[in-house]
């Protein structure tokens, strides 16, 4: 069987995270990705991201995020080198950038550069705030996005400093925007011939992803702010609990649910009191009904209450990394993956979460620097 992106070829010019972590979703899923990298300065940035190290000078951060790729060095700013990558775009199906947005016209790696070497070319852009507007020529990080994307104010104690996601969710969900929107324009450059420029930014993606927070605000005027024990605005029991040894999150997004968990905590009784008889009451009666969650759930552990309610009401327990990693059912679905590095050995990483029944992934370490020029180049 082969892979669904068999037969794509993608020349990556890319750095850091949100770029290879889009790039390589495709480049497992089958596509040959060709990663280009300065041949100056150590190529690309993550190789140099902290704090654990090869000896030969890349890190466990770029190995995470370029699984399955080929590397090539050249320096865009030259004839020579652009005169390579024209030769790489002859063949291939996109050209993909996470440059600074004024960067991609000035190399000219836009449409309009390169749709002579190749008409079905999609150029495909990935930056912090676009390519056009006042903030064109701006750097920007994850970090930015979701201080001005509202999402400080949402997350951590209602008394606490704005606090950021503990991950970087803006990148993360940018480099997964661009890859859906890639295989969109190549699906298209294929049906008609014809490529495009197609672009997705930071800025954009993290003001996309405030979904009905967003719509409530435009339409209502509500502007949703941090929540007790990361409660659900109006929804619930829905946020965290005290157990007798920690936490325990439950989620009861559905009315149901609230009256099987009555039952098996032993309150049948709560299923009809006024206080928490809906929503709309348990949501008014919201710091009540916490202390009277907590001190039930209190009279044991978490892990009693995961074996008791799991799989009758929404719950989860609160992990750390390690614990959360460590989890039998991480192993049971087979989310981690080997890959055998030349100089580390077994390096263990997340599998890709898209599943293809009956295919088996491709499983590459990351490349070396330039490991593919003498592969890819005449000379």
């Amino acid at each position: 069987m082969t892979l669904p992106l068999d037969g794509v070829k993608v020349i990556a010019v890319e750095q850091y995270g949100a770029g290879p972590f889009c790039t390589q979703h495709l480049a497992d899923l089958g596509a040959e990705v060709i990663k280009v990298e300065n041949p100056t300065g150590g190529g690309d940035v993550g190789r140099g991201v902290g704090p654990h190290f090869t000896e030969e000078g890349d890190s466990l951060f770029y190995l995470s995020f370029n699984r399955n790729k080929k590397s090539v060095t050249l320096d865009l700013k030259t004839d020579a080198g652009m005169a390579r990558l024209r030769k790489l775009v002859e063949t291939a199906d996109i050209l993909f950038n996470n440059l600074r947005g004024d960067l991609p016209a000035k190399l000219g790696l836009d449409f309009d550069a390169m749709k002579a070497t190749n008409p079905a070319i999609v150029c495909a852009h990935l930056s912090a705030y676009g390519r056009t507007g006042a903030r064109a020529d701006w750097p920007g990080y994850d970090y930015l996005m979701q201080a001005e994307a509202g999402y400080l104010s949402l997350t951590g104690e209602p008394d606490g400093p704005p606090t950021r996601f503990g991950l970087s969710m803006v990148d993360l969900m940018t480099g997964a925007t661009a890859a859906f929107a890639m295989v969109s324009a190549v699906l298209g450059a294929r049906t008609t011939g014809q490529g495009r420029d197609i672009e997705v930014s930071l800025f954009d993606v993290a003001i996309h992803s405030q979904g009905y927070v967003a719509t409530w605000y435009l339409n209502a005027g509500d502007v949703v702010g941090r929540m007790p024990r990361s409660a659900h605005p109006s929804l619930g029991p829905t946020q965290l609990y005290r157990t007798g040894d920690g936490w325990l999150s439950v989620m009861c997004n559905k009315e149901k649910f609230w009256g099987v968990l009555a039952d098996r905590i032993g309150k049948p009784e709560w299923k009809t009191d006024p206080r928490y008889v809906d929503f709309a009451a348990r949501l008014k009666n919201r710091d009540t009904l916490t202390i009277e969650l907590d001190a039930v759930l209190s009279e044991e552990t978490t892990q009693h209450w995961l074996e008791h309610l799991s799989g009758h009401v929404p719950v989860a327990p609160v992990y750390d990394v390690a614990q959360s990693l460590d989890n039998p059912y991480v192993a049971e679905q087979d989310l981690l993956v080997d890959t055998l590095h030349p100089e580390l050995g077994t390096v263990r990483l997340l599998a890709s979460p898209i599943r293809c029944p009956g295919e088996v992934l491709p499983q590459n370490p990351a490349p070396a620097l330039g490991a593919d020029n003498a592969s890819l180049f005449e000379d």
